[in-house]
């Protein structure tokens, strides 16, 4: 072998373990930093050919680390969670030092093979270094199936969708210190199920899947009141997000689960009054529904009939679907199928990879952007109970 051959080589297996031919070229590669996500497991919740089950698992709070294209479970801690509601049941202060995790159900007391609603919000003490576990500090009660929840930039309110009492919890926070000062009564059947701070905290947005309606809430301090503007966007709205930059919303209408497509809708709040200005078709059941980093693209899981039986004519496989923001419309721009019953997902900081909870394999799946395209990288992290809600810590 000429010098020359032997040089070409070392460069083709440096370029091939570092993905790229950049090495050659004398441009050292920068590996990806690592990244941490903190992510939710129901114990109870399972899934066998489409009937709902009720699991002899714990659930738990499991700290996801990505290093070098890996997964792998870093830290877990037991502590009372849900899979019912929207994927949104985790809310992490500005700094990492804190976060609230909502259950909206629990393991029925007086029957361990059932499962009864709750209205828990514990509060969760973060090392941002990661030397030690998240540690159970505090509790606090809200209303029956406390869903999803929020907290606002200046890290001194919370906000928590009470799905099955149909109210709105206002939490102020100091420190370590979590406590309920306020309550907005939404109605009976409104079904409040997440609730999502505009960047500047002075309004909120509520999905109500149980009347139909986005709510729109102004914030004043600690004190919380209902707009009179109200939003459609589509059957039972559910999952919810608000851009990096506070322009937009977007929220996935859950449709009747009956093997219809159902759809997702993009919200202009910069508009006077803001209003629903597009929506599109994505397939049966949109879950969770997320904002990239930059604030360019939408995600969302999408379960397409992975929840049906085998033999029912709706069956199918998840899928997850990435859509761009152009010109205030939504455009499909890529998708992925792939797992069961899909729940929560989060993008790594550079937004060029996104975790999928896929929550009847009780798995969190990596996906990769790819030219414009999404690829599923294989790797995978296994948990014992069903993957509900995640999201990006450090």
């Amino acid at each position: 072998m000429t010098n020359a051959q032997s040089f070409f080589l070392r460069c083709t297996l440096a370029a091939a373990a570092a993905g790229t031919l950049a090495a050659c070229a004398g441009t050292p590669v920068a590996p990806r930093p690592t990244a941490y996500f903190l992510s939710v497991q129901d114990g109870r919740a399972g899934l066998v050919d489409g009937k709902p089950v009720v699991r002899n698992a714990g659930d738990t709070l499991a700290v996801v680390e990505l290093a070098d294209g890996r997964l792998r479970v870093a830290q877990q801690i037991d502590m009372p969670t849900s899979l019912v509601g929207p994927p949104s049941s985790i809310a992490i202060a500005p700094g990492g030092r804190l976060a609230l995790v909502s259950a909206a159900t629990r393991r029925d007391p007086s029957d361990a093979t059932k499962v009864a609603t709750f209205d828990l919000v514990s509060v969760v003490a973060l090392d941002p270094s990661g030397g030690t576990a998240p540690r159970v500090i505090g509790n606090v009660h809200t209303g029956a199936g406390a869903s999803g929840i929020s907290i606002n930039r200046a890290g001194t309110l919370a906000l928590v969708a009470n799905r099955t009492e149909g109210s709105v919890s206002v939490l102020a926070i100091d420190g370590e210190q979590v406590q309920a000062v306020g309550k907005l009564q939404l109605g009976d059947k409104s079904g409040p199920a997440h609730v999502a701070f505009t960047p500047d905290g002075r309004r909120a947005l509520v999905s109500r899947d149980g009347d139909n309606r986005v709510s729109l809430l102004a914030i004043d301090g600690r004190s919380v009141t209902l707009d009179q503007r109200e939003l459609y966007a589509g059957l039972r709205p559910y999952g919810l997000d608000v851009s990096p930059d506070g322009a937009w919303a977007a929220v996935t209408n859950l449709g009747a689960g009956q093997g219809d497509a159902d759809t997702i809708s993009l919200i202009d709040l910069r508009a006077q009054p803001p209003r629903v200005v597009d929506t599109v078709t994505v397939g049966q059941t949109p879950e969770g529904i997320f904002f990239s980093p930059d604030g360019r693209s939408v995600g969302v899981t999408v379960i397409d009939g992975s929840n049906k039986p085998q033999a029912s004519a709706f069956h199918g496989t998840a899928r997850y679907r990435l859509f761009s923001l152009e010109g205030g419309r939504l455009r499909p721009a890529a998708q992925l199928s792939g797992g069961q019953w899909l729940q929560g997902h989060a993008f790594t900081p550079d937004g060029s990879a996104v975790l999928v909870q896929d929550a009847a394999n009780r798995q969190i799946r990596l996906y990769r952007k790819v030219g414009g395209t999404l690829a599923d990288s294989g790797e995978r992290v296994q948990l014992d109970g069903a993957p509900a809600a995640l999201k990006l810590w450090r």
